[in-house]
């Protein structure tokens, strides 16, 4: 087998593989070797099948995989001696296109090899870490808040009309063309008006109605509708109100708080302080990460593979256009030009996940099949009631694997990072921090 290199310039990288016929033949005969002992055939005893016999009946079949397990067994040894490691997958082809049987097999592989990475030197670098505490004032407002979610409804005085936030309690039979129609009738129904849980424009017609009254609701059904039959309809509701309800929140009580699993409102409170605290130092390390990135970004320098490039400052156009048109799901859209600034910070991304990549792979840094198992959990509770089949597919595919995990090394990385930092923590109020988190989307 014969390497010859056909290009070397910066990054990029071509070879010429030789696998000669003899090279080729004799794995067949390897192949056919291993599985002689196995072979039965009629005239002869089991294992004892003539390897020219063998060669005739089946050589043919195995030419193939024998020609793929050289040439890779070739470009596996040409990065092991070389140290070089692929940007993105090798281009390889056969250049002797009229090939038969008997031809030595030439290959050309071409790719662009990731650069060397120069050490970190992480000696004098200082991060400052923002540390807010729970305010008693924002502890009251999610206990409010708590509260407000566990409210309850009480009647209103006799006589009263309906108001936005009230709770009706309804019988409604809806008719399209004069007809009901299955599943538009309900007794007792009991709807907030405000919630948006009906048809666009059916809670605003109840607002100001009194228990006792009958009022008809006209409203017409999307036509994006998910029921066929009703799609784009106008329909009419005859609805009866027996209630009217104003809502009244939970009092800030031990009682609230044994409805969230605390033993008392003190404890309750302390929940909450450390849930408000979690959510700050989880806004604090996001600043505190792109502080990071951007001594990372002037420290470092070295050549980028072109391919990565262009892939990534694609993937960044596509997004943001995508962000600037939300109406639009598909990709059946015109060409998205690239611009100057996607290329710029396609260079920044490019740069900084390969050194990040680096600096893990230096460090050991791995991320446990544990961290995996719940990094497939929190992403599963987005799919309620196929939880499963998320898993499933996960399991099966490679691909999402990575995307999984790649995310995980990234944040296990910046935090050895974090370790060899020099860290000072400064006390800042929540709107400071929010201004910090806010300053991040506008670089």
């Amino acid at each position: 087998m014969q390497v010859t290199e056909t290009l070397n310039e910066g990054l990029k990288r071509g070879y010429q593989i030789t696998v000669s016929a003899a090279e080729l033949d004799a794995k067949v005969v390897e192949k056919l070797t291993e599985a002689q002992p196995d072979v039965e055939m009629k005239g002869f005893r089991k294992g004892k099948v003539p390897m020219a016999l063998l060669k005739k009946q089946f050589g043919q079949r195995l030419l193939g995989e024998a020609m793929q397990e050289a040439v890779d067994g070739a470009m596996n040894a040409h990065f092991e001696e070389t140290g070089d490691r692929p940007a993105l997958q090798p281009d390889v082809k056969m250049t002797n296109e009229d090939w038969k049987e008997g031809d030595d097999v030439v290959v050309e592989m071409t790719y662009e090899a990731l650069p060397e990475i120069p050490d970190l030197d992480m000696t004098g670098v200082t991060l400052e870490k923002l540390v807010v505490k729970a305010a008693e004032a924002d502890i009251t407002e999610a206990l409010e808040s708590l509260a407000k979610s566990s409210q309850t409804f009480e009647d209103r005085e006799e006589g009263a009309a309906a108001e936005d936030g009230d709770q009706v309690v309804i019988d409604f039979l809806g008719k399209v063309d004069g007809e009901a129609f299955e599943g538009g009738a309900a007794e007792d129904y009991p709807l907030i008006l405000g919630s948006n849980s009906f048809i666009p424009g059916f809670e605003d017609q109840l607002v100001g109605a009194k228990a006792g009254d009958a009022v008809e609701v006209k409203v017409g059904f999307p036509a994006e509708y998910g029921a066929e039959n009703l799609a784009g309809k106008d329909a009419v509701f005859e609805c009866t109100v027996k209630a009217v309800k104003a809502p009244k929140a939970a009092e800030l009580d031990d009682a609230l708080a044994k409805q969230y699993g605390a033993d008392d409102l003190d404890a309750l409170k302390a929940q909450v302080a450390e849930r408000l605290e979690a959510e700050y130092s989880g806004a604090s390390r996001a600043v505190m990460k792109r502080a990071l990135l951007d001594v990372l970004d002037e420290k470092v320098s070295f050549e980028l593979p072109p391919s990565l490039l262009e892939a990534e400052a694609k993937q960044i156009a596509h997004q943001l256009w995508h962000e600037d048109n939300p109406e639009v799901e598909g990709h059946d859209h015109p060409e998205i030009e690239v611009t100057d600034e996607h290329n710029k910070l396609a260079e920044r991304r490019v740069r900084l996940g390969l050194l990040l990549a680096e600096l893990g792979r230096k460090a050991e840094v791995e991320v446990s099949d544990a961290e995996m198992t719940q990094a497939m959990m929190n992403q599963a509770r987005q799919y309620p009631g196929q939880e499963r089949q998320f898993f499933e597919f996960v399991q099966q595919n490679p691909q999402m694997q990575q995307q999984l995990r790649a995310p995980l090394f990234e944040d296990k990385v910046v935090d050895y990072l974090f370790e060899l930092a020099e860290v000072t923590e400064k006390e800042v109020s929540k709107d400071d921090l929010q201004k910090a988190v806010e300053a991040l989307d506008e670089e």
